[in-house]
C-alpha cells in the first residue's frame, strides 16, 4: 500500500477530528432516514400518496415497483438549450429509463432544477444571481427528491454553480447512493491563444464587436462543455476524484458513442448500489467521508483548477459535516505537485488533456505518489485505484485499457515527479485586509509579487472607464469592492481580464483586488478574491482609498494595505448605493441577507 504524504494525512485527521460533532449530526439524520425507508419499504406512504407517484409509470414499470418492489431510481436533471454542456442530457432521460430496465429497476424523471450560463451572464446584472444559483438548484434538488418514492438517484450536470448545487441537495438526501451523469466537452475550435488575442484586441481599440463575435462563436461552436479548465471542466475532475462518475465519463466528446455507453454504465452501478443490503454503506452521505473530501481538493490543487471551488467544495463539505476551512485547501496547496497545464494556466484545453493521458494518468500519478486516498466508496465499489483505468477504443461496448505509462505531451500533463510546480494552483493570502485566495498556477513568477498604490473603485464598469480614459497606465492595484456576497451576491468580474492583461502586457506592474470572484478561466492577473470579510460586512476594503499602497505578496502569503492600524480606524467607512432591483435581483434580497461569508462557502443554507 503506498504511503500516504504526510500532509495530505494530517489535513484529513484534524478535518475529521475538528468535525466529529457535525458529522455525527449529519450520520444520525441520514441514518433515520434510511430506517424509516428500510422498516417499511415504500408502503410506509400511504396507498394513496404511491399510487400518485406511480400513476404516469408506463404499465411495465408500474408492475415492477408495486409487486416486487424494485429499485426506483430519480433522475434530477438540469437539461437547458441555454448551456451548449447540457443541451445534450435532453435525451438522457430515456436512455437512462430504458437501460436501467435491464437490471430490474425503474427510472423516473424526478424533478428539473434551473441552470444559468455564466458565459452568457458575464458582465450582466444577471451575473448577481450566478452564485445564489447554486443553493437554488440545491434546494430545488431537495424538493425533488422529498416524495420519498426512490432508493438512488441519477444527477445530470455539468456546469459552474449546477454540480455543486446538485450535489449539494443531494447530500441532504444522503442515505440515497448518487452517480453523475455529464455530457462531455465540445470539440476543440480555435486555439485559446487566438481567443484571448482577439479580446484583447477589442479592449485596445484595435478590433470591433464584429470580430469579437466571430472570435467567440470560432470558439464557443457546439454541444458540449466549454473546452478550456474552467470551474465547469474542474467540477467534472473533482467527481471522477470522489468516485461519484463512472470512471473515464468526464472528457469523452458529446457525439462519441462511448458517451453513451458511459451512461449505460451508470446506470448499472447505480441499481447494483440501490439494491446493497441493509446492512451496507450504501449512501452518498457514507461515501463523502474526509479522505474523499481531501482527494477532491488535491486533485483541484494538482491541475490548477478553479478558485470558485474555494467556496463550493467548502459548502459541499459542510453539508456532508465536514468542516473545511480555507487553511485545508492552503496546506494541501504547499505539498500538492502542479501536473497540468490547461488553459488559463496553459494553451493546452482539456481535449489535449484527455489525448495525452486525461484523469486516469492523473490519478494514477496522485495515488502512486501518495497524494491521494485509495480506500473510499465510489459508485462502482471499494477504491480509488479503479480511476486510474482509461476508457478503451472499442465503440460497440464500453471496454478499459490501463493509464498511459507516460504523458504523451509534457507540456499539457506531467507526472509526480517531474511535476510544473511542487506547490498546488492556489494560494491563501492574509493580512490586515483579511483573507484571499489567488490562481497562483496561471501567473508567471515575475508577476507573484506587487506593491503599488490601490485605484479604488465601487463598480466594475468604472474600472473599464478608467483604462479607456487611460487612467490605469501605471503600476497600480486595482480595488474593485462592495461586490461581495452581500453587497450583490457576489458576480464574476471576468470582464476586467482583457484590459487588466494588457495593462501587464505594457510592463506595467498591476494586480486586482476584489471580494467578488473571478471566472474559473481568468487567467495571468494576479488576483487576490473572494476577500473575507467583504465590504459590506466589516470588511477593511470599505477603508482603503486611492493612493494607499497595497502589498500583494503569492509567495509569502501576504495581503495588506501599507496604512497605520490608528489611520485605518480613524477612517469612516466608504458607503456605496447598489441597485439590487431589476433582472430578477429583488427577489434575492433574503439571500443577500442571510449569506454566509465566502469562507465558510458563501451560503444560504446553513446556519
Amino acid at each position: 500500500m503506498t504511503q500516504i504524504h504526510p500532509i495530505v494525512a494530517k489535513v484529513a485527521a484534524d478535518l475529521a477530528a475538528r468535525s466529529v460533532d457535525s458529522r455525527a449530526t449529519y450520520l444520525e439524520r441520514i441514518h433515520l432516514q434510511r430506517d424509516a425507508r428500510r422498516e417499511r419499504l415504500r408502503h410506509r406512504l400511504a396507498a394513496t400518496n404511491l399510487a400518485h407517484g406511480y400513476a404516469s409509470l408506463p404499465n411495465g414499470d408500474k408492475l415492477r415497483v408495486v409487486s416486487e418492489p424494485v429499485p426506483m431510481l430519480a433522475i434530477v436533471s438540469a437539461y437547458n438549450d441555454v448551456l451548449s454542456a447540457h443541451q445534450p442530457l435532453e435525451t438522457y432521460p430515456s436512455i437512462i429509463r430504458e437501460e436501467t430496465r435491464k437490471f430490474a429497476a425503474v427510472a423516473q424523471f424526478a424533478g428539473g432544477v434551473p441552470a444559468m450560463c455564466d458565459g452568457v451572464t458575464q458582465g450582466q446584472p444577471g451575473m448577481e444571481l450566478s452564485l445564489f444559483s447554486r443553493d437554488v438548484i440545491a434546494m430545488s434538488t431537495a424538493v425533488a427528491l422529498s416524495h420519498d418514492l426512490y432508493d438512488g438517484v441519477f444527477l445530470l450536470g455539468v456546469c459552474d454553480k449546477i454540480v455543486p448545487g446538485l450535489l449539494l441537495g443531494a447530500l441532504s438526501f444522503g442515505h440515497l447512493p448518487a452517480v453523475f451523469i455529464p455530457a462531455g466537452p465540445m470539440p476543440t475550435g480555435i486555439t485559446n491563444t487566438e481567443k484571448s488575442k482577439v479580446r484583447k484586441d477589442v479592449a485596445a481599440g484595435k478590433a470591433g464587436q464584429e470580430e469579437l463575435l466571430k472570435s467567440e462563436m470560432a470558439a464557443y461552436h457546439a454541444s458540449g462543455t466549454c473546452t478550456f479548465y474552467g470551474t465547469a471542466n474542474s467540477n467534472q475532475m473533482l467527481l471522477e476524484a470522489m468516485g461519484l462518475m463512472v470512471p473515464g465519463a468526464a472528457f469523452v466528446q458529446p457525439n462519441d458513442p462511448r458517451r453513451e455507453l458511459l451512461t449505460r454504465a451508470a446506470c448499472k452501478a447505480l441499481a447494483e448500489q440501490a439494491r446493497k443490503r441493509a446492512s451496507e454503506r450504501t449512501g452518498l452521505g457514507e461515501w463523502v467521508d474526509e479522505k474523499v473530501i481531501v482527494n477532491a481538493i488535491v486533485t483541484l490543487l494538482a491541475t490548477g483548477g478553479s478558485t470558485n471551488h474555494t467556496m463550493h467544495w467548502v459548502a459541499i463539505a459542510r453539508a456532508a459535516g465536514w468542516q473545511l476551512t480555507w487553511d485545508d485547501i492552503d496546506r494541501l496547496s504547499a505539498v500538492t505537485p502542479l501536473l497540468t497545464r490547461l488553459y488559463p494556466n496553459g494553451e493546452a484545453d482539456v481535449n489535449d488533456f484527455d489525448r495525452v493521458g486525461g484523469t486516469s494518468f492523473l490519478m494514477r500519478e496522485l495515488l502512486d505518489a501518495g497524494y491521494l486516498f485509495d480506500e473510499v466508496e465510489t459508485i462502482i465499489g471499494h477504491g480509488l485505484r479503479a480511476y486510474t483505468q482509461r476508457v478503451g477504443a472499442d465503440l460497440a461496448a464500453l471496454s478499459y485499457e490501463p493509464a498511459f505509462a507516460q504523458s504523451s505531451d509534457e507540456t499539457v500533463l506531467r507526472s509526480a515527479n517531474n511535476p510544473f510546480r511542487h506547490e498546488g494552483g492556489i494560494n491563501v493570502l492574509k493580512g490586515n485586509l483579511g483573507q484571499a485566495v489567488v490562481k497562483v498556477s496561471a501567473v508567471a513568477k515575475e508577476h507573484r509579487i506587487v506593491r503599488a498604490p490601490a485605484v479604488v473603485f465601487n463598480e466594475q464598469n468604472d474600472v473599464l472607464k478608467a483604462f479607456n480614459a487611460n487612467q490605469l497606465s501605471r503600476d497600480c492595484v486595482v480595488v474593485v469592492r462592495f461586490q461581495g456576497p452581500k453587497s450583490r451576491g457576489m458576480p464574476e468580474l471576468h470582464k476586467l481580464t482583457p484590459a487588466l492583461s494588457l495593462l501587464l502586457d505594457r510592463g506595467h506592474k498591476v494586480a486586482l483586488v476584489t471580494d467578488g470572484r473571478m471566472s474559473g478561466a481568468s487567467g495571468k492577473v494576479p488576483a487576490a478574491i473572494h476577500v473575507t470579510p467583504e465590504a459590506s460586512d466589516g470588511g477593511l476594503l470599505a477603508k482603503v482609498r486611492d493612493g494607499d499602497m497595497i502589498e500583494f505578496d503569492c509567495e509569502a502569503r501576504v495581503l495588506r494595505v501599507l496604512v497605520n492600524d490608528e489611520e485605518l480606524r480613524a477612517r469612516p467607512v466608504a458607503n456605496h448605493e447598489l441597485e439590487q432591483e431589476g433582472w430578477g435581483r429583488e427577489i434575492f434580497g433574503n439571500f443577500r441577507e442571510r449569506v454566509g461569508t465566502a469562507d465558510t462557502g458563501a451560503t444560504v443554507l446553513f446556519g
